[in-house]
């Protein structure tokens, strides 16, 4: 989720996107700058519940952010089983400030990690930028056959990659290795819930059942 000096898409970044496959699926587009941003519903290791919490503070935290800022800064709000994300700019320190307490005050909000930066906002063309890495740190997971690429929601911002999602210790070595050689990843930030693999194995979906071939007719 986004708050911006904009009220709506950047044209280019958003066909990008959408090329892609990389918007969030999981926040509805409030106001949108450029930040990118995916994780796939199905399969999420979230229950249903925290999925509809995360949309819920994402909002919530969007308006209290729009109404405070105005058009000052460029904030992304992402929301991951009630573990908030800010990136983006602000023009001052006290503005990054204000703005961790407002999201910090929000209901169910149970941990922020506020990684905005005290810069001008960012250009189309770095956003561009992000978008790119995104999409490619999804692709290589998506190849990774020994990781569950649903499982982890990727933002990208000034070439930061931050990785989200419940996931083994490793599970989080092994998306880190592979998001860390992507092209225009500079720095790569974990705010990964921790599981074990005994609770990963019971969020397991259980395997299909195997068809029945049919008998073969009786003469």
């Amino acid at each position: 989720m986004n708050v911006l000096t904009t009220l709506g898409p950047r044209p280019a970044a958003l066909a990008l996107a959408l090329v892609l496959g990389v918007g969030a699926t999981g926040c509805a587009p409030l106001l949108v700058g450029g930040v990118a941003t995916t994780a796939i519903v199905a399969n999420d290791r979230r229950t249903s519940g925290a999925q509809l919490e995360d949309q819920g503070i994402e909002l919530r935290a969007a308006n209290r952010l729009r109404d405070a800022l105005g058009t000052r800064g460029h904030v992304n709000v992402t929301s991951y089983n009630r573990q908030v994300l800010l990136t983006g700019e602000v023009p001052t320190e006290a503005d990054k400030l204000q703005v961790g307490q407002l999201v910090a005050g929000v209901d169910n909000v149970s941990a922020v990690h506020n990684e905005l930066a005290v810069l001008g906002n960012s250009t189309l063309t770095q956003r561009t930028s992000d978008t790119l890495v995104t999409a490619r740190v999804r692709a290589s997971l998506v190849n990774a056959k020994d990781l569950h690429s649903s499982a982890i929601k990727v933002v990208t911002e000034r070439g930061t990659v931050y990785l989200m999602g419940r996931v083994t210790q490793r599970e989080s070595d092994r998306v880190t290795q592979i998001a860390r050689t992507v092209q225009g990843s500079q720095r790569v930030v974990r705010l990964f819930e921790l599981i074990s693999e005994a609770e990963l194995a019971r969020l397991q979906p259980p395997p299909a059942p195997k068809a029945v071939s049919p008998s073969a007719p009786v003469n």
